[in-house]
Order: C-alpha cells, then sequence, then structure tokens
C-alpha cells in the first residue's frame, strides 16, 4: 500500500498545463469542517484524520488531499476564509476490507482527538480539469485563472467542488518545493 502507483498514479499526476481528464470513483477517509486552512478546525481534522490512517493494518502512504466549497453566492476567493468549508480525505485503496476503516478509527479512539468525525467515503469526480500547481498557495489564483480559461475556451462550466491534492508535505514553507494538484469538475457550459 506504500506503493501510490500500485493502486491509482493518474489520480496523483498532472500535468503543468490545464487538461482534460476523468475519473471514476475513489474510497477514503475523510472529515469535513469550516475555517480558514490551517486554522484550529482544519487542526483538529487533520490530526483526527491522520490518527485514524496511522491505525490502518498497513501505514497509508497517500496525499492529504482537500475538496473546498463555499456558501455564498461572491466568487470564492472572495469570501472570508473562515467561512471556506472543505472536506479533507485521504485515498485508500479499492480493495480495502471497509471493517478495517472502522477498526482503525476504534483503534485510534485512546488518542483523545476527534476520530469519530473521520468517515469512510466514496466519491466520483468524473469529467474535470486539472494540472500541477508549482509555488506556494497564496499564489494559486494565478494557476486557477489557467483553469478557468480553459475551461472557457474548451466550452466548460464548473460542476462540482474544487480539489487540491497536496503533493508536498502541507507544512512545506519552501515555495519551490511546493506542488499541488488543482482540480475541479466540469459539465458543457449551459449555453
Amino acid at each position: 500500500m506504500n506503493d501510490l502507483d500500485a493502486w491509482h498514479d493518474a489520480w496523483y499526476t498532472a500535468a503543468d498545463k490545464p487538461e482534460l481528464v476523468t475519473f471514476g470513483p475513489v474510497h477514503g477517509l475523510g472529515v469535513t469542517g469550516q475555517g480558514e486552512p490551517g486554522g484550529s478546525e482544519y487542526g483538529i481534522c487533520v490530526s483526527a484524520l491522520y490518527a485514524v490512517a496511522a491505525a490502518l493494518p498497513s501505514p497509508l502512504a497517500a496525499p492529504l488531499e482537500g475538496r473546498w466549497w463555499v456558501e455564498d453566492p461572491r466568487p470564492y476567493l472572495e469570501v472570508p476564509r473562515d467561512q471556506w468549508r472543505w472536506h479533507l480525505f485521504l485515498r485508500l485503496p479499492d480493495d480495502l476490507d471497509p471493517a478495517a476503516a472502522d477498526r482503525a478509527r476504534e483503534d485510534a479512539r485512546p488518542s483523545g482527538l476527534a476520530v469519530d468525525r473521520v468517515q469512510l467515503v466514496t466519491f466520483t469526480e468524473g469529467r474535470c480539469v486539472q494540472l500541477t500547481h508549482h509555488g506556494h498557495y497564496a499564489e494559486e489564483p494565478v494557476s486557477l485563472a489557467l483553469l478557468d480559461g480553459y475551461m472557457a475556451e474548451q466550452g466548460f462550466e464548473r460542476a462540482g467542488m474544487h480539489h487540491e491534492i497536496y503533493l508536498s508535505d502541507v507544512r512545506e514553507s519552501d515555495p519551490g518545493k511546493m506542488r499541488t494538484i488543482l482540480r475541479q469538475p466540469v459539465r458543457p457550459a449551459r449555453g
């Protein structure tokens, strides 16, 4: 399970320029919350997520992922970050017995962390546009603008939550080492 290529290398690769891809269902550990990335709620949820993952029969090597949205009519980058909502996710191998995730949550309970918030989840993104963003998270709007331009050129519009896969450690502070897949589910634009 330590070799991501063994169960879905395409999930963890993206070109440096926008591209169109399609993904079927994926399974993993998820936790939902609201607040600023790196804030207290986020930290509580990340800690619980990793505590459950560490209790799995085999160590989990999947990168942290976040699916983000806002419940506000304004463009999401104009919404205060403390109002952002998210599903944090750690992908599991497709053949993992679901009971193993339940046992891991129970085994992690003595940690005192919010492990009851961690659930086994499945989602399907379908058709998406994506690219690899190189650099600090604060610079993502430049890459997001490239995705938006590509969507418009190809006749697509957003059709789901913004998705980020943190290929580098989320605590990394050197922008030269930071890599994040930015993925956006899409559908044909309504004319």
